[in-house]
């Protein structure tokens, strides 16, 4: 009778110790991927016990920090990005993102470009952009518009779904233009105005958090 114990006991190990086997060879082909960024540089990790193709975190790096550097890349398209990367591979991932600001929270890089944002932003001034739909009046944010493709100003109302934009520079530019016409000289005067405009509230990128 004990030794018919012992050999039932001694089964039970072997197809447990084959079954662990088989779930960690089935296994060796999947792993945790981290992207980090800091809205300026990536870092790739992976969490598998098992060596990882050195080639496709290389992919990855590279593809993260283009989807970072992207004004239209999100969390989800990351995540995505990164596993079907991992599918060329024959891999199977489960992707988080970190940042600065949290999981799940992408920043983005972004320059100043001219002056309306002066005193507050210099023109050529980096500056970081957390991505995010919720903004309020006050925040510096970075929008999409028409005309312009990018622009950074600060939230001046809110009504709807339509946003309105204003810039700090309230300085107003007087310039004058000497023209002749049938030989009589004209003075012509220009004036300009910082950019001040309604957008969607989908043109909202996200919110200048570094500067």
């Amino acid at each position: 009778m004990k030794l018919k114990l012992g050999l039932t006991v001694v089964l039970l190990v072997l197809i447990a110790l084959i079954g662990s086997a088989g779930y960690v060879l089935s296994n060796q082909n999947s792993t945790g991927i981290t992207v980090e960024t800091n809205g300026t540089a990536v870092t790739i990790q992976s969490s598998s016990w098992w060596e990882v193709p050195s080639a496709m975190l290389n992919e990855m790096k590279v593809k993260a920090l283009a989807d970072v550097e992207d004004p239209d890349s999100s969390v989800e398209s990351i995540k995505t990005d990164m596993e079907n990367i991992a599918s060329k591979y024959n891999y199977t991932v489960q992707v988080k993102v970190v940042s600065q600001f949290g999981e799940d929270q992408l920043p983005m890089p972004a320059t100043v470009k001219g002056t309306s944002m002066v005193p507050t932003l210099e023109d050529g001034q980096s500056i970081v952009v957390l991505k995010t739909s919720d903004f309020k009046v006050g925040d510096i944010v970075v929008a999409h518009h028409p005309d312009y493709n990018l622009i950074v100003k600060r939230v001046g109302q809110i009504n709807g779904d339509q946003v309105y934009l204003e810039s700090d520079n309230k300085n107003v530019e007087v310039e004058s233009q000497t023209r002749y016409v049938n030989g009589v000289k004209q003075v012509i005067t220009i004036t300009k105005t910082p950019l001040n405009t309604w957008v969607p509230k989908s043109y909202v990128i996200g919110v200048v958090k570094e500067y």
